[in-house]
């Protein structure tokens, strides 16, 4: 498998939440503060890939070549056209003239050379090499027009350059860590680390409209989300977290409830080099001792979509594969068996603390105990906790998180990723769905697919849905989570 695979990184959040902090509260009618749980430990989306980083900025602040909509689709953005030759061996993109920094510069061929190369360099997170690897060169015939000179068919590049690794970074920034500059509608006027980031509309904004300042405010308590949305502390709860409350939002005409899909798998990550995981039967075990509609419905109030891969129904190859392993707990104890742990078997679910992890963890330990798996939990801060023992160094049997990452099935063909999973087939596959035919690449991604579920190479739970709650009189919030931003382009607020 190519370097770039085997270099891919994390990028995994949760849904924005609200919770109750002392001095949250918004009394400015121009400031819209929505609520969040995971705050970004830094601004710098070159060097970092926590997924809280794009989920302010992207969009937002910085914007790309071209983004994914709320349906899915590519269209354009920086530049106004782009053509792919028919070898697949270069990109041509035409910038939009009157695109423009926050700063007042124009945004140029040179610009985005820049970025681009910013990205591919050795200071670039693995994920930002690993989505470039197949550009070989970068040409600006003029301020106007880019060209990606490829090594080789990426199918793939498109959608990477819509997202983080495409961003298009003002070349007079100085601080991306506090003060990232770009071309988005919005900047960023604060920064408080693990409490805040405040966007104000853009003094020079290349784009029409009128938008309210905003305010993510972080929070660790998800519970209090319905009370500081109820008392006027908060205007947004996007990707609510306790679905139960839903009912004290729909029909009340003071609120406005979106429900949407998401890319957002949440994964029973097992580590497939430890003892017992290595074995097949002991994997299938365990997806057939879970009951993932029951999990579901505890989790999330039946909110959600079960899938049997790590594939959402917005992708191109999905096809429904939630049933390859169903719930059979007799069966799981004969696998068991004989995998040789007819007596029991110890193993250590260390996962993400964050409340839907949490829950399914819980439920998922219950489960697993009735077929003879004693599960030692430990909830791990995340994400830095998290990050350092379960990603980085790979000391667990069992964890649980959500990765919101579009068209992230790719990190299962990386040896090195924290699920240390490694099939050779499916390697292939990706790798053909990468580099060959475009018109053979979703058949073979989804045989790709197949692969994983028939493997039980982790437990996938269910796919998050998106829920969002807004005081009345807030327009223009997405309704889907497409790519790894919360859109807040067409946000406004009615009088």
């Amino acid at each position: 498998m190519r370097d770039q695979l085997k270099a891919a990184g994390l990028a995994v959040a949760v849904a924005l939440s609200a919770t109750g902090i002392a001095g949250c509260q918004s009394t400015d009618d121009n400031v819209l503060t929505i609520g969040a749980t995971v705050a970004p430990p830094t601004l710098d989306l070159v060097s970092n890939a926590a997924a809280a980083i794009p989920q302010v900025l992207l969009y937002n602040v910085y914007e790309t070549l071209i983004r994914v909509d709320d349906s899915g689709k590519l269209v354009g953005l920086l530049a106004k056209s782009w053509t792919l030759s028919d070898d697949g061996l270069r990109l041509t993109f035409h910038l939009d003239p009157d695109a423009r920094f926050a700063s007042g510069a124009r945004v140029t061929s040179a610009a985005v050379k820049a970025s681009l190369e910013r990205m591919r360099g050795k200071s670039a997170s693995p994920v930002n090499q690993a989505s470039l690897a197949a550009i070989k060169a970068i040409r600006t015939p003029d301020d106007s027009t880019v060209i990606l000179d490829l090594s080789n068919r990426d199918n793939f590049l498109l959608f990477n350059l819509a997202s983080t690794s495409g961003v298009v970074i003002d070349p007079a920034t100085k601080d991306l860590a506090t003060r990232p500059q770009g071309s988005g509608p919005y900047v960023v006027t604060e920064f408080t680390p693990g409490h805040s980031v405040t966007l104000s509309p853009s003094p020079r904004p290349w784009h029409e409209g009128n938008r309210p300042t905003v305010r993510f405010a972080y929070y660790s308590d998800p519970t209090s989300q319905t009370a500081a949305l109820l008392s006027g502390d908060l205007d947004v709860v996007s990707d609510m977290t306790t679905p139960q409350a839903l009912s004290r939002f729909t029909g009340n005409p003071n609120y406005r409830v979106l429900r949407g899909t998401t890319n957002g798998e949440v994964v029973l990550g097992m580590n497939n080099t430890s003892k017992a995981l290595a074995d097949r039967r002991v994997r299938q075990a365990i997806l057939m001792a879970i009951d993932r509609k029951g999990l579901l419905d505890v989790v999330w109030n039946g909110q959600g979509t079960l899938i049997g891969s790590m594939v959402p129904p917005t992708d191109p190859w999905y096809t429904d594969l939630s049933h390859t392993w169903p719930h059979d707990p007799a069966r799981a104890g004969k696998l068991l068996a004989e995998a040789g742990y007819a007596h029991g078997l110890t193993l250590r679910l260390r996962t993400a603390a964050l409340p839907y992890a949490t829950a399914a963890s819980r439920v998922v330990a219950s489960e697993l105990a009735q077929v003879g798996i004693n599960v030692v939990t430990d909830e791990l801060e995340f994400p830095a906790r998290w990050l350092d023992v379960v990603y980085t160094h790979a000391d667990y049997d069992l964890t649980i998180v959500a990765h919101v990452e579009a068209r992230d099935i790719v990190n299962w063909a990386n040896p090195d990723y924290y699920w240390r999973y490694r099939n050779k087939e499916f390697n292939r596959l990706i790798e053909s769905a990468r580099t060959g035919p475009a018109d053979r690449a979703n058949e073979t991604m989804m045989q790709a697919s197949r692969i994983l579920a028939t493997d039980a190479a982790g437990g996938f739970l269910f796919l998050m849905p998106k829920i969002t709650i807004s005081k009345s009189g807030i327009a223009g919030l997405q309704r889907n989570s497409t790519s790894m931003s919360f859109d807040l382009t067409k946000v406004r607020r009615s009088k």
